[in-house]
């Protein structure tokens, strides 16, 4: 799906909600990112993003139901994507933190399909912390972070 398509959804989406806006268009990680600029941004974030990310699923699935392989397209207001990511990769390392220290697994709140990733992304090297993701076909799913077993190699080298 051509960005433009993307970009004239959304704008045609909030001039319906009687908004004043413009909107920037950018490509991260070869995704494409539009960045609504506003005067009242906390009306499109809603409380804790939730209407934020409502609307980003809204304009994802009106552009997938033309083209099926359409790849996602990120919605942002004034950088409040980037600001929540960093506030909440430092929480989940805080919970991964206590993981280390007591060894007893932690089981984060449910989350969409894109803050899943980062977690995921975020211990993927990591060598004392794994996460495990659960089942099923729901929006929202828990991922657990659990303490890595240690490698027989390193094990065996003491």
């Amino acid at each position: 799906m051509p960005a433009p398509v993307a970009r004239d959804t959304l704008e045609l989406m909030l001039g319906h909600l009687g908004l004043v806006f413009e909107v920037e268009e950018t490509e991260q990680a070869g995704r494409t990112v539009l960045n609504i600029r506003t005067r009242d941004p906390a009306r499109i974030v809603g409380r804790d993003g939730e209407t934020l990310d409502d609307l980003q699923y809204l304009l994802n699935r009106i552009l997938n139901r033309t083209d099926e392989t359409a790849p996602g397209v990120i919605i942002d207001v004034e950088g409040h994507r980037k600001r929540e990511k960093l506030d909440f990769i430092g929480r989940v390392r805080q919970h991964a933190d206590e993981v280390r220290h007591t060894g007893r697994p932690y089981r984060l709140p449910a989350m969409n399909s894109y803050d899943r990733r980062l977690v995921h992304q975020a211990f993927a090297d990591d060598p004392n912390v794994a996460t495990e993701s659960e089942e099923g076909s729901a929006r929202l799913k828990h991922i657990t972070l659990v303490p890595r077993a240690p490698r027989a190699d390193i094990a065996t080298e003491s």
